[in-house]
């Protein structure tokens, strides 16, 4: 079973807002067994709508529209779904009507009679009464294909397709299971990791595929199975886990259930009564923000010292001056020194800490741009180590938090 997520309107275009609609339709379809075949992203020009619908009808089972729903002149979709299924009835639903004067009421807000565009639906169209906002979605079948029309605004989106399209799509069709399992590894880059399982890869299952997904210090290798049988699809899956971690044991930090490195962080140091500091210089403060950005943070973050300058790593974190002339700010030696100060000024049981060349200058050192340093201090280990993470310097900042939250989890795991 096939769907293709169609949203108009040129403000994604034009990069003026960015489409996690279509993001969250499909981890919601893939859940109950549909597949995405295709996303595709259009002007709010009628002609163009309807190539789209057609070639949509062409290839796929269910087809997902967002937005043109609004009551001004430029919101053209209800219109141009009439005329794509031949229904030149644009008829008046009074239920909409109440339900939109009851919503107005309840906050205080006067109806006006632009709002009563909303109620006007091709005639066709199976009304999906949207709780949490004025514009309906609409729901049509034709030539063995459902076309689901529905508000661009992402929590109304959300609560048509919880409340109203998943439990239609479930009773009209029979759909297969859909399973993911993906593992988390750091420290290779996907090429290496594809020639390592070469031979895993080459003997799955038909019904068992393989994606890589590569980001900042790190690949995802997620399975994904397909199949009527749910029990013998887990079953399976969790054999081809089991095989990838006897192929590649030392890189896999552990199964990825979407969960960001530091929430995992955080679930371990509470349950250990642990706390972490960091010491900072080219993230600025960014490897903290990340970590406090879980709720809870302050159970386990002490808090960070964001050294810029040389001056401020003498100053707040007691490195020693002749280290700095010795070695430069950008060595595994002041990493070091930065993590022991950070840990005895905030007196926790572990300590990070970065310096590095993000670029696009070197200053006071004589490591070339992307050179890093990471160092991480516990009570009864520590180390540092050099990275190089090239350029340009967003791609060295980010990959300098990914890989320092990588050697957190991997030590105090």
């Amino acid at each position: 079973m096939n769907a293709e997520i169609i949203t108009i309107g040129d403000e994604i275009l034009i990069g003026q807002i960015v489409d996690t609609n279509s993001q969250w339709i499909g981890q919601e379809l893939n859940k109950i067994g549909v597949s995405v075949y295709q996303i595709t992203s259009i002007q709010d020009e009628e002609q163009h709508i309807l190539n789209a619908f057609k070639e949509a009808q062409d290839r796929v089972d269910i087809v997902i529209i967002t937005g043109g729903l609004g009551p001004t002149k430029d919101d053209i979709t209800k219109k141009t779904i009439a005329k794509f299924f031949k229904d030149d009835k644009i008829i008046e639903y009074p239920e909409v009507i109440a339900h939109i004067k009851g919503l107005f009421a309840k906050m205080n807000h006067p109806f006006k009679e632009i709002q009563k565009t909303q109620a006007l639906l091709p005639s066709k169209a199976t009304l999906l009464m949207n709780q949490f906002g004025t514009a309906p979605g609409m729901w049509f079948y034709e030539n063995e294909t459902v076309f689901v029309s529905l508000p661009g605004v992402p929590y109304e989106m959300k609560g048509l397709i919880t409340n109203e399209v998943l439990p239609r799509i479930q009773e009209k069709f029979k759909l297969p299971f859909i399973i993911h399992k993906t593992i988390m590894t750091y420290g290779q880059g996907e090429s290496t990791i594809a020639e390592r399982i070469e031979d895993f890869e080459n003997h799955l299952p038909s019904n068992i595929k393989l994606a890589y997904l590569p980001s900042f210090g790190r690949v995802r290798l997620r399975l994904s199975a397909k199949g009527e049988n749910k029990e013998t699809l887990e079953t399976t899956l969790n054999e081809k886990v089991a095989e990838i971690y006897q192929l590649i044991p030392e890189i896999i930090a552990g199964l990825d259930d979407n969960s960001p490195l530091e929430k995992r962080i955080g679930e371990i140091l509470k349950k250990s009564n642990k706390t972490i500091a960091t010491a900072e210089s080219l993230t600025g403060g960014k490897l903290a923000a990340n970590l406090v950005a879980i709720s809870g943070a302050s159970s386990y973050f002490k808090g960070s010292i964001v050294a810029y300058c040389k001056e401020a790593k003498i100053n707040l974190l007691d490195v020693f001056e002749q280290t700095i002339q010795t070695h430069t700010v950008v060595s595994k030696e002041v990493a070091l020194e930065m993590a022991k100060g950070v840990k005895r000024k905030l007196k926790t049981d572990y300590a990070i800490a970065v310096t590095g060349n993000a670029g696009p200058t070197t200053d006071d050192t004589d490591k070339s741009i992307g050179v890093v340093c990471i160092a991480f201090v516990a009570d009864d280990k520590e180390f540092a180590e050099e990275f190089n993470f090239g350029q340009p310097r967003e791609k060295v900042i980010n990959k300098t938090v990914n890989k320092s939250l990588e050697i957190i989890l991997k030590e105090i795991l």
